[in-house]
């Protein structure tokens, strides 16, 4: 539900006194959760169709204050806690409780599509950025490498330290992004499923799992001994349980199609 038009939701700026602020989508039967939400305000369950929706008071202006953003977090925790979770993005509002029950009810077959999506499952997400240094063991494995390294000790200058330096960078990048293949190859037979996330020359693995609950803690082991074993190339570290933001559509396709 980052928001549809077609349902007149907003994710910013002012709203109506009447208009809510949305969490993330259940199975009818959840409990509401006891933690305050964004501003301080009470949460409550609206249902509909099978299904109901976290929501609290909007405030009258949205901003990603830290507090909030834990606010927001802390709910779908409980949520999440109890089963499947649909999660919305800090800030999706809906203008008022009709049009969010009616999309509840004109999305139900979607909604319970997702939900059956992340059932029993949790999203972990795995970073790994380059270590810097290892030159020593990268030279010794690289003929290149070493090549270029007498010749730049032999006839020392500017250019030939930057052109071994460059030359250096690349091959701990390129020594990196192998570790985070290797990374991947062990951890994906873990996984329901993954997504790949954004990355850069310094974040070579970016990566989000679908992981059965249960399956959880076999996961840290595994991210664990990787992390031993790549450890001069690949800085790895873990975050979740999360909610499985990754792993659903939260926008239900327009009535027809």
């Amino acid at each position: 539900m980052t928001v549809p038009t077609a349902t007149g939701t907003t994710t910013a700026g002012t709203t109506a006194l009447d208009a809510l602020y949305v969490y993330g989508i259940a199975p009818s039967g959840s409990r509401t959760p006891r933690s305050p939400g964004v501003n301080g305000a009470p949460v409550r369950l609206l249902t509909e169709s099978g299904l109901c929706a976290a929501v609290s008071t909007a405030p009258v202006r949205l901003r990603a204050r830290r507090r909030d953003l834990m606010a927001h977090q802390a709910v779908l925790d409980e949520l999440t806690a109890q089963g499947p979770v649909i999660p919305m993005r800090f800030a999706v509002v809906s203008p008022e409780a009709g049009v969010l029950r009616s999309e509840l009810r004109s999305g139900a077959a979607h909604w319970e599509k997702q939900l059956d999506v992340v059932r029993g499952c949790v999203e972990m997400n795995v970073k790994g950025t380059v270590v810097p240094g290892c030159f020593a063991q990268l030279v010794r494995r690289d003929e290149k490498l070493r090549a270029l390294a007498r010749r730049t000790r032999q006839r020392p200058d500017y250019e030939a330290n930057v052109r071994l330096g460059e030359a250096l960078a690349r091959g701990v990048r390129r020594e990196a992004r192998r570790a985070a293949r290797e990374v991947l190859n062990h951890l994906a037979p873990l996984a329901v499923r993954s997504v790949q996330g954004s990355l850069d020359d310094e974040q070579v693995l970016s990566t989000s799992f679908l992981v059965r609950s249960a399956d959880e803690p076999r996961f840290r082991q595994a991210v664990d001994a990787r992390a031993r074993d790549v450890g001069d190339r690949l800085a790895l570290s873990v975050t979740g349980p999360l909610p499985c933001y990754s792993f659903v559509d939260p926008r239900p396709a327009p009535a027809g199609r």
